[in-house]
């Protein structure tokens, strides 16, 4: 039988909930023998939130209020006092196994490469290439254009919002770019959203990493390649996008002919300037 911890967990799988919202969550799995006796008050100060954030918290599970939430703890609890003895792993625990089912998952699409291949044969192709990625997607973006620039000639990450995004985004096709690559993950910034409009407009072939086929971002002309994101901690965690992405880099050098030539001037570069610690 599940213990109090994993039934709870189980109420919080799937859901789409702000920082705020797992704090509560995760609150109620550390007390989880106690959660069905807490009051709202008493959730909000154990999380240290409000306790409109707790009426708000229920809501978002699909309750009329923290009541109705309290309500369905105490029916669904067993009878008897059951505890965690020997049963399920702690919080962090279950956020990393959530993590290794999204990798599971994302193996299982990765089954058949056919949409990787034809992504990164888009992709390859762009001179220059700008990769796109705001907010929580800017690490991701970063990361691919710093390895991708080995072996591309013409990388342009695009991180950072504002007025010059556009700006750059015109300079990439009037230097001839053809394809657009963008990591988009939740929340989803309306910037980004708009400049895929822009990018299309202009011509860009997009090519797009993001956390789900439903993403706001998706648009039935563009490539779309899905990765889970992880929300079992208060922020999400993103180690499917980023392997995604590492995979259509692999991908993308199997389409540049001089790819294993650029890695290897590279590595004797770095050697004869001495830059990394042996």
């Amino acid at each position: 039988m599940a213990s109090p911890s994993a039934r709870l967990q189980r109420l919080f799988e799937g859901r789409r909930l702000t920082p705020t919202q797992r704090r509560i969550a995760h609150s109620l799995v550390r007390r989880a023998a106690e959660a069905p006796f807490l009051s709202s008050v008493e959730l909000a100060e154990l999380a240290g939130v409000s306790q409109p954030s707790v009426t708000r918290f229920a809501v978002a599970l699909g309750f009329d209020g923290y009541p109705a939430l309290r309500r369905y703890l105490r029916e669904s609890a067993p009878d008897g006092a059951e505890t965690d003895e020997g049963a399920p792993l702690g919080e962090y625990q279950q956020a990393v196994q959530a993590e290794i089912a999204n990798l599971r998952r994302l193996a299982a699409l990765l089954a058949e490469p056919a949409p990787v291949v034809r992504a990164a044969r888009l992709l390859a192709g762009s001179r220059p290439l700008p990769v796109l990625g705001l907010r929580a997607a800017a690490a991701q973006a970063s990361g691919f254009s710093y390895f991708a620039a080995k072996v591309h000639p013409d990388v342009r990450p695009l991180t950072e919002g504002g007025s010059m995004l556009r700006d750059r985004l015109d300079a990439s096709v009037r230097a001839g770019a053809e394809a657009l690559l963008c990591f988009a993950l939740p929340r989803h910034p309306v910037e980004v959203v708009g400049a895929l409009e822009h990018a299309r407009s202009a011509g860009l072939r997009i090519v797009t990493v993001a956390d789900s086929a439903f993403a706001p971002v998706a648009h039935p002309d563009d490539l779309l390649l899905p990765a889970d994101v992880g929300t079992g901690l208060s922020f999400d965690t993103a180690c499917g996008p980023m392997l995604l992405g590492r995979v259509l880099l692999e991908a993308m050098c199997d389409e540049l002919p001089d790819a294993q030539a650029r890695l290897e001037e590279f590595d004797a570069s770095a050697a004869e300037r001495g830059l990394f610690a042996e």
